[in-house]
């Protein structure tokens, strides 16, 4: 383990490669989230990204439709069941996400080891290549692995930045100086992670490790070495006679973060199965049972672990409430934003033929994602008996907006209140948005 980061001393892991069924189920893993990350931004939707965050526009798109910050709170519920979901899994499966699915995870076992070992060999060699004097095999060998993680941090950062950038626009080199100077920014932050910090990222400074172990019980799922069959420990073939643990140090050898699983659960693991996949591969050569696998601390003991339990229904009901807050808001969600106000100046004017006038502003912004311009018409509900209004014809083309006055003019009437709620009513082809607002007259 890395304790070394914080006394000054890098002490390296230098990790075994092994073969099983998780490191297969690793590959997929690593390819499809890969795939997502680099794919998703070049995939269009009615002309626009599929998905992108327009930071400096202040909107989302998603498959076809633009959020804005109107739509912060539906943004927000996203957020809680993105939270509540990994609270959720992780109460059943443990640290799955850290084992199979988190982007620090996927990098170091899709790249940064596979490019260590094809620079520097695999576990011993890399140690005997450290320890040894610096030659010109070696300095060329540093150089060509260090060359090599800086090519995928900047391959990582670029697909990162393409979210919120426009992929296009950013391999083509049209997009803005901000974009390429924060693509930058990452690129030294991966390549120092990648090349330097690596298991320390988990054990030091994700926040998920520190609470995890407040969303896990003894009926979680987490990598367990069976004591019971593996203690005694008696180093040595014929210790397999009886599938104890012949101490050969393949589980640690192969550990991502140094630790001894034989130790008993520890904070560092991220359960991506590599000491399973050792110990299957040592123990299957004799036709034993491997000592090490995914289980609950309630079923070493002999119990039924239980899928249904207080904290597993308190992380469901918050999935599903947050779920429902986002398909209710999605139903009632409107492709353009409307809002009323009053225009600066006096609340009312009379003008010279004695009617008084209104003046507010209306703005309209188009959040349809489609490039046909779309016809605004407005109506003025609420108005008393011969009032009139005009508002100049609105035409937007996608994402445009436009303020425009709206004037409401009332004839004289001693019997009017001094305070007329009214209704602006903005139609569109995909639905209409209804505006409150009121009409201020002088008191006769």
């Amino acid at each position: 383990m890395s304790e070394g980061f914080f006394d000054g001393n890098r002490r390296w892991v230098y990790t075994q490669s092994v073969q099983g069924r998780f490191q297969r189920l690793h590959r997929w893993s690593g390819r499809v989230l890969l795939a997502f990350l680099v794919g998703i931004p070049w995939v269009s939707v009615a002309g626009h990204p599929a998905v992108q965050f327009d930071i400096p526009g202040r909107r989302v798109y998603a498959l076809g439709t633009i959020f804005t910050t109107s739509d912060g709170f539906l943004l927000a519920l996203f957020g809680f069941l993105a939270a509540f979901s990994l609270f959720f899994f992780t109460s059943l499966f443990g640290r799955l996400w850290c084992g199979y699915a988190c982007p620090q995870t996927v990098f170091l076992e899709e790249f940064a080891r596979p490019i260590d070992r094809f620079f520097e060999g695999d576990r011993s060699q890399r140690k005997s290549l450290d320890a040894g004097d610096w030659t010109a095999s070696k300095v060329a060998r540093k150089a060509g692995k260090y060359l090599a993680l800086l090519a995928v941090s900047a391959f990582a950062s670029t697909s990162f930045v393409s979210w919120f950038s426009g992929a296009h626009d950013l391999y083509t080199l049209q997009a803005g100086s901000t974009a390429y100077g924060i693509t930058a920014a990452f690129t030294l932050m991966w390549f120092a992670d990648l090349a330097w910090f690596r298991e320390q990222f988990c054990n030091y400074l994700c926040p998920y490790a520190r609470f995890q172990g407040a969303l896990c019980d003894d009926e979680s799922l987490v990598v367990r070495y069976d004591t019971k069959l593996g203690e005694p420990r008696a180093p040595g073939k014929a210790s397999l006679a009886e599938n104890h643990c012949i101490d050969c140090k393949k589980c640690v050898t192969t550990c991502p973060q140094g630790i001894d699983i034989r130790d008993g659960f520890q904070l560092e693991c991220i359960m991506c199965g590599r000491c399973i996949d050792a110990c299957d591969g040592v123990m299957g050569k004799a036709g034993k049972q491997s000592l090490i696998e995914y289980n609950t601390q309630a079923a070493v003991t002999g119990a039924k672990p239980r899928l249904i339990r207080p904290r597993t229904v308190a992380y469901l009901t918050l999935m599903l409430a947050a779920t429902t807050g986002i398909v209710a808001m999605l139903a009632l969600h409107q492709p353009m934003e409307a809002s009323v106000s009053r225009s600066p100046g006096p609340l009312w004017t009379v003008d010279t033929d004695g009617w008084v006038r209104n003046t507010f502003l209306l703005d309209v912004t188009n959040n349809e994602a489609v490039d046909t311009p779309v016809k605004y018409t407005v109506t003025v509900t609420g108005l008393p008996e011969g009032a009139v209004f005009d508002v100049p014809e609105i035409v937007l083309g996608t994402t445009q907006h436009r303020r425009v006055p709206l004037i409401v003019r009332v004839p004289p009437n001693a019997n009017i209140p001094h305070h007329i709620p009214v209704h602006v009513v903005v139609h569109a082809p995909a639905g209409d948005v209804v505006r409150e607002t009121s009409l201020k007259i002088p008191r006769s």
